[in-house]
């Protein structure tokens, strides 16, 4: 404790390194904040613009896609859909091979979906469970967005249809399959604790768009996705409950054009126990979007002068030989390193977590200010990024001063420190690397500790990029920060090692 306090000392009274702290604090908080003041953004509504609307919410807090064609009734009560899928088509707009002719091509995305569904309101972002058949993924019964069970592999054809069925008791749903609607095999359950008494059930269809990664020229990938829209046919359609009202047809979501009309609108067709749906858009998270932590990319300049602080911590009592004063002070040679380390990064982590802290919120604010949509995340999301990028900075710290005390020379161990920590971070987010190698050096590096600002997590039944370059890191938030935390204490257990051997 008492080498603990004279380190804090002895960090505290050198004005340069206090001063170089508090300036890594608001290099962070005003290149974060004009960062986020430079962000606009505005969406038609007629002839004005106005601000973008928040994306809809889910049952748990998450930003979600719902848009969709939907032939319903209502259901008051315990009830039952069943319905047999005898085909499943689609269109793909493809880039233009001859200017100004449109290149649309039969064919379905993997994740277009087809089936029947139970909705607690025809309101986006409403709870629902729902069986479909998939482009690519066979059958999947999925609820609430973020939940997806698989069901039995294949396609539908009308020499191979698919019967699909979901019943309701309270608030159990259970979604069931069969190839001939005789014998029915469950495909899942779901328990939705907000459904009400009266819900709308019936048919859907829907298409995400077609994802396209390409290779920069620079090495980068550039993403783009483009229109598709999918077909149901179904033909056997039986509700059993207390029904109300007769077939309602309504395109969840639709975008409206200039003209007040909506653009590239759903449809459905049909009559008796028939009907043919067809749909574009998706019902999954929504990954498209301003992240919450976008602000936070200034921290990379903060970061900077924080490893400069914590090279010198250690370098300067080299440079001077106050080393051996504190070896005499503490003959104990690993305790008195650990207690500088330990110093440094307690004071880096009070000193970064108020900048980190301004500039996450105050940053959200200005962007939504200036018209931006964010997508939303959990408060415990929220204490997890400010916390575990404050945590960064002090474990870069000590990674620095680690550094700084097996090269005893400041510039070879601030340059040592900002390739191991910066610069990969800054090569896998920008459009340098293939996307493949950027994860790796993502995993591989001390750079992984950035993961832990990370707020959108991937869904595997959503079709993204899913590459640093889109803001998403190959491990999760905390493993990542635990490789960074792994990199320095490795390098603080050599610089221990090779304390005890060499003279001071």
């Amino acid at each position: 404790m008492r080498m603990l306090r004279a380190e804090l000392t002895k960090l505290r009274t050198v004005r340069g390194w206090m001063i170089a702290l508090v300036a890594a604090a608001l290099v962070t908080v005003l290149l974060g904040l004009t960062s986020a003041a430079g962000s606009h953004a505005s969406c038609g509504a007629g002839p004005e613009e106005t601000a973008c609307p928040a994306p809809p919410v889910g049952p748990g807090g998450e930003a979600v896609d719902d848009k969709f064609f939907f032939v319903h009734r209502r259901l008051t009560g315990d009830g039952a859909i069943t319905a047999r899928l005898t085909s499943m088509t689609g269109q793909i707009r493809k880039p233009d091979a001859t200017p100004g002719v449109r290149n649309v091509v039969a064919g379905l995305v993997p994740w277009a979906k087809a089936g029947v569904m139970i909705k607690e309101s025809t309101e986006q972002g409403s709870s629902y469970a729902a069986v479909m058949m998939t482009g690519a993924h066979g059958v999947r019964m999925q609820h609430d967005f973020t939940h997806d069970v698989a069901g039995r592999p294949g396609g539908v054809s009308a020499k191979s249809p698919r019967w699909l069925r979901l019943t309701r008791a309270g608030n159990l749903i259970t979604g069931y399959e069969s190839a001939d609607g005789t014998t029915w095999t469950p495909v899942g359950t779901a328990t939705l604790t907000e459904l009400p008494e009266t819900v709308e059930i019936g048919l859907f269809a829907t298409s995400p768009g077609d994802l396209t990664v390409t290779q920069g020229d620079l090495g980068g990938s550039i993403s783009a996705a483009r229109f598709t829209e999918a077909t149901g046919e179904f033909d056997h359609v039986e509700q059993t409950g207390k029904a109300s009202g007769g077939w309602r047809h309504d395109d969840i979501g639709a975008t409206l054009g200039p003209d007040g009309q909506p653009h590239h609108p759903g449809r459905s067709g049909g009559s008796g126990s028939a009907f043919s749906v067809t749909g574009v858009g998706d019902i999954a998270p929504a990954t498209e979007g301003q992240t919450a932590e976008r602000p936070l990319g200034s921290a990379l300049f903060g970061l900077v002068l924080v490893i400069v602080v914590a090279v010198l911590f250690v370098t300067a009592e080299y440079r001077t030989g106050l080393i051996r004063t504190t070896l005499l002070a503490g003959p104990r040679r690993g305790r008195a390193l650990a207690a500088k380390a330990l110093a440094l990064g307690l004071v880096t982590f009070a000193a970064a977590l108020p900048a980190v802290v301004v500039t996450y919120v105050a940053g959200g604010r200005i962007l939504r200010a200036n018209g931006n949509a964010v997508l939303p995340v959990t408060t415990l999301t929220e204490i997890r990024v400010m916390a575990g990028l404050a945590a960064l900075f002090a474990l870069a710290a000590v990674l620095a001063l680690a550094l700084g005390a097996l090269l005893r020379r400041g510039v070879a161990a601030v340059i040592a420190a900002v390739a191991l920590i910066v610069v990969p971070h800054v090569l896998a987010t920008t459009s340098v690397l293939p996307d493949e190698a950027a994860r790796w050096l993502l995993r591989l590096t001390p750079a992984a500790g950035f993961a832990v600002q990370q707020t959108l997590p991937e869904y595997a039944h959503v079709l993204g990029h899913y590459a640093p370059i889109a803001g998403y890191y190959p491990l999760p938030p905390w493993a990542g920060l635990a490789v960074l935390a792994a990199y320095a204490a490795l390098a603080l257990t050599l610089a221990t090692v090779q304390l005890g051997r060499r003279d001071a």
